[in-house]
């Protein structure tokens, strides 16, 4: 292995260490989606998976 990969991976881990206290807190206090919020993001979605799922059929 050369030193760019060795220095990469330890980028890598000190960030994943860094950051992972961090998201944790954030998922804690985050606030939390009501019903229709959630339906207001599954339905568009579900959509466009219809939709590329036709278009595949379609090829």
């Amino acid at each position: 292995m050369d030193w760019i990969k060795i220095g990469s991976a330890v980028l890598m881990g000190a960030m994943l260490i860094y950051l992972f206290p961090r998201a944790k807190q954030t998922i804690e206090n985050s606030p939390k989606g009501t019903m229709k919020e959630w339906m207001g993001f599954i339905l568009p979605m579900a959509a466009v998976v219809l939709f590329i799922i036709l278009l595949i059929a379609l090829v």
